[in-house]
């Protein structure tokens, strides 16, 4: 499998973890989390939570595409 072929499948993967991630571990938190009106504090709760997702998904997906690689090698 060559490097664009790994690339592609990685950010398809990553799309679809991260779609997976953030509707049943972000949303869950953010809806917990936001108050009738909404500070500062909600804001960067929010945003580091999807960076968190979008890491870990990012994460995610390059060790599943290397594992199929090497499968197919």
């Amino acid at each position: 499998m060559n490097e664009q072929t790994q690339q592609r499948l990685e950010t398809l993967f990553a799309a679809g973890i991260g779609f997976g991630l953030s509707r049943l571990v972000a949303e869950r938190f953010i809806k917990d989390l936001v108050p009738e009106q909404r500070g500062i504090k909600d804001d960067v709760t929010r945003a580091l939570l999807r960076a968190g997702t979008t890491v870990a998904s990012t994460v995610l997906a390059s060790v599943i595409v290397r594992q199929v690689a090497k499968a197919v090698r």
